[in-house]
């Protein structure tokens, strides 16, 4: 069987299998809390606790109802969930907006700024931005102990609030 194979096919066929496999590999994550998470999206409803952990570009999402973990999403490089993994813009097509840039599910649940800070405008707690085009109307804001996303045109929101 392994005849029929030469060395660089197999390079060509392992390489890909490792990359893939390493995406949703298990991280030793540096930052992890317990959050109040909501995110309704056409395909995505959801309303309960969750845990955020992150290292760098490594991000686990972890949603749990009454206690039992229900889904998983990690993003580094691809999108993981439990489906399977995808391209950042095929996740965003799938599950939230294609015309979402790669990086902005990441942005948001770490409250880091969207659209590169576009109509960023600092407040007492935090800082706000609002998002207006053809193709979406978001307003986001990041507050001390919370952050809230709402796209109009989409019928997207995802609110997170720390625990009390």
């Amino acid at each position: 069987m392994w005849k029929v194979f030469s060395k660089i096919d197999l390079r060509y066929f392992l390489l890909p299998l490792f990359l893939l496999l390493s995406a949703c590999s298990l991280k030793n994550y540096e930052q992890s809390s317990s959050k109040i998470f909501t995110i309704k999206s056409p395909h995505l409803k959801f309303s309960d606790l969750a845990f955020i952990r992150h290292s760098g570009d490594d991000l686990s999402v972890e949603l749990f109802e009454v206690g039992k973990l229900i889904k998983s999403i990690t993003i580094n490089y691809l999108v993981c969930v439990d489906e399977g993994c995808m391209s950042r813009s095929k996740f965003n097509s799938e599950f939230l907006n294609s015309a979402y840039p790669d990086k902005l599910l990441q942005n948001v649940l770490l409250g880091l700024p969207i659209y590169k800070g576009r109509n960023r405008v600092k407040t007492v707690d935090g800082y706000r931005q609002e998002i207006d085009s053809k193709d979406v109307h978001i307003f986001y804001r990041i507050e001390k102990k919370s952050i809230y996303f709402k796209d109009k045109k989409n019928r997207i929101l995802i609110k997170i609030k720390d625990i009390k």
